[in-house]
C-alpha cells in the first residue's frame, strides 16, 4: 500500500467501511477522507479510527475544483480511492442535477487534479468504484460482465456511466494508472436509511408499512460490504492499469423474497409485541419509473485475475446486517 491514500466519499455507507479495512489492515499507511457530509454520511461510522495519527478528515465538495487542487498539493497522495458520489436512484428521479455535478463533475475534477500534480502517471493509481447500474438490466438470464455495453437508465446511473468513461479516456489519453469497478448492490453496517434493506428493518421496527415496489420481482445480487472492501484493496493494490473489474455476490433475490427473509429474521431477533408476523406489515406501491428490472454480476474475471473470492454465508450476514440496524434503531 502507498504511504498517503486518499479516500473520497469516506463518511458515506462503503467508504467508511473500506477505511476502517484498509487503516487496520495497512498500519505503515497513512489516510486522507475527504467528504462534503452530506444527508447520507456520518461520521460516526470512523469513530474507531478518529483519533488515530494515521487518519484525517477534510471536509470538501468534489465539485469545488480549487478546493480539490489544494487539498491534493496539501496532502501530496500516493493513491486515491474514489467513491465520492450521489446514489440513491429515487433522488435523481426527483432532480437530476445533483448527480451530474457530483458524479461527473466532480470526478473530472478530481482525476485531472491528479493528472496536473502527478509527474509520473504510471506510478500512482486512481481507482474509480462505480456501479453495475450502468450496464442497465437483464431478463431473466444472463449476467453483466466487463465487456457488457453501457446502457444506463435513470440518471444516477448514467452519471455514474459518464463518469466511468472519463475515467477509461484518461487512461487511453494520458496513460494515468487507473482501474475501474462495477459492483452490484451492497449490504451491512452504516448504509442510509433510504435504502432497501435499512428501509425494511426501520419499517417494520417502527410498525409502519414496509414499502415494496411493484409485485416486488425485481432482482438484486447482494454483496456484503466488508466483501467488497476486500475486492477495492485488490483491485488497488493488483489490478491492471485500464481495466474494469465487475464485483458481484453471486446472490441473487427477487425483492419480495429478500423482505419476506429480513421479516422473518426480525421475528426472531425483535418479536413484535402487536404483530404475530413482521410480514403483515408489507405493502406494495407504484412502481419507480425506469426500474430496472433484474441485474446479475459474472465476478469471474477479479476472481481467476486478482483471486478474491466471497466465502461467507450471505444468510449469516444478512443476520449480523439486522442486528447492527436492530441496535441502531434501538
Amino acid at each position: 500500500m502507498n504511504k498517503r491514500i486518499m479516500v473520497t466519499g469516506g463518511a458515506g455507507f462503503i467508504g467508511s467501511n473500506l477505511l476502517c479495512y484498509l487503516h487496520e489492515k495497512y498500519p505503515e499507511a497513512n489516510f486522507l477522507n475527504i467528504d462534503k457530509l452530506s444527508y447520507a454520511s456520518d461520521l460516526s461510522y470512523l469513530s474507531s479510527i478518529k483519533d488515530s495519527n494515521r487518519y484525517t478528515f477534510k471536509k470538501l465538495d468534489i465539485v469545488d475544483r480549487d478546493a480539490v487542487r489544494d487539498i491534493i498539493r496539501t496532502y501530496e497522495p500516493d493513491g486515491v480511492f474514489h467513491l465520492a458520489a450521489e446514489s440513491h436512484v429515487d433522488n435523481s428521479i426527483k432532480g437530476p442535477e445533483p448527480f451530474i455535478q457530483s458524479n461527473i463533475v466532480g470526478t473530472f475534477n478530481l482525476i485531472e487534479e491528479c493528472r496536473q500534480f502527478w509527474q509520473q502517471l504510471d506510478s500512482h493509481r486512481f481507482l474509480h468504484v462505480s456501479t453495475d447500474e450502468v450496464y442497465g438490466e437483464l431478463g431473466d438470464e444472463g449476467t453483466f460482465s466487463e465487456e457488457t455495453p453501457y446502457a444506463p437508465n435513470s440518471p444516477y446511473s448514467a452519471s455514474k456511466a459518464g463518469s466511468d468513461f472519463i475515467v477509461r479516456s484518461y487512461f487511453h489519453t494520458y496513460g494515468m494508472n487507473v482501474v475501474t469497478t462495477n459492483c452490484s448492490n451492497n449490504f451491512g453496517p452504516h448504509q442510509h436509511d433510504e435504502k432497501l434493506i435499512p428501509t425494511v428493518i426501520r419499517t417494520a421496527l417502527e410498525e409502519e408499512d414496509i414499502p415494496v415496489y411493484g409485485k416486488g420481482e425485481n432482482v438484486r445480487d447482494w454483496l456484503y460490504v466488508q466483501d467488497h472492501c476486500e475486492a477495492l484493496d485488490l483491485a488497488y493494490q493488483k489490478g491492471r492499469a485500464g481495466e474494469t473489474y465487475t464485483i458481484g455476490g453471486d446472490n441473487e433475490w427477487k425483492n419480495i423474497d429478500l423482505v419476506k427473509k429480513i421479516c422473518e429474521i426480525l421475528n426472531e431477533e425483535q418479536p413484535s409485541g402487536t404483530l404475530s408476523d413482521y410480514k403483515e406489515l408489507i405493502t406494495f406501491v407504484k412502481d419507480r419509473p425506469g426500474h430496472d428490472f433484474r441485474y446479475a454480476i459474472d465476478a469471474s474475471k477479479i476472481k481467476r485475475e486478482l483471486g478474491w473470492s466471497r466465502e461467507d454465508s450471505f444468510e449469516d450476514r444478512l443476520r449480523e446486517t439486522v442486528q447492527w440496524y436492530i441496535r441502531r434503531y434501538g
